[in-house]
């Protein structure tokens, strides 16, 4: 898949307020500050997801209308700490609905930073698309900040926790690494 043009289409609190022509969706979940807005900036190949240190950031959903094909959809960051149990679970509510009900929702792309352990939000994403009937792409972030020895052990990990069967795809941001992998996976979800 090449990504040719881009536009922001919506950004919204519900995804049934979102843009409504029946055009096929990939959605990027993963936790608060796991690198979601660099990696979907990675892949449009310009700035249009905003990138912030605070975790929490995007607590939107956001649509983003690739190639006049396809929106690729930024869902809010979950288990962020320093926001309210309230707001936290309310966000909760909005995702679980959105892969539950969205028709249009081809494949879901749960990222995962291999540096930290592998939280129960992780199996939780894992187990609940298995569930919903949605095709799941693992992304390992962030892989630049690891050695090689490291991040394989990483994800051989991850692909033991969360029942996977093979390794996460790995990611950097950095340097630009798996993502054309990333885009030939997801050009073959939007194709099946």
């Amino acid at each position: 898949m090449r990504i040719e043009e881009v536009t922001l289409r919506a950004t919204v609190a519900d995804h049934r307020e979102g843009p409504r022509e029946p055009l096929p969706q990939v959605a990027f979940a993963g936790r608060s500050n796991v690198g979601k807005s660099s990696l979907l900036n990675s892949l449009f190949g310009t700035r249009l997801a905003a990138v912030s240190k605070t975790p929490g950031k995007t607590r939107t959903i956001n649509y983003y209308l690739v190639n006049n094909r396809c929106f690729f959809v930024d869902l809010p960051g979950y288990g962020y700490a320093r926001t309210g149990r309230e707001k936290r679970e309310a966000w909760g509510r909005r995702i679980t609905t959105y892969l539950e009900q969205e028709d249009r929702l081809r494949l879901v792309v749960g990222l995962i930073d291999p540096r930290i352990p592998t939280s129960p939000l992780d199996r939780d994403l894992v187990t609940f698309a298995r569930e919903a009937g949605r095709p799941l792409l693992l992304v390992m972030t962030k892989t630049d900040r690891v050695g090689r020895g490291e991040l394989a052990r990483a994800a051989q990990r991850l692909a033991r926790d969360l029942g996977t069967g093979g390794a996460p795809l790995s990611f950097s941001a950095h340097t630009g690494a798996g993502r054309t992998d990333i885009l030939v996976a997801i050009a073959r979800a939007l194709a099946a």
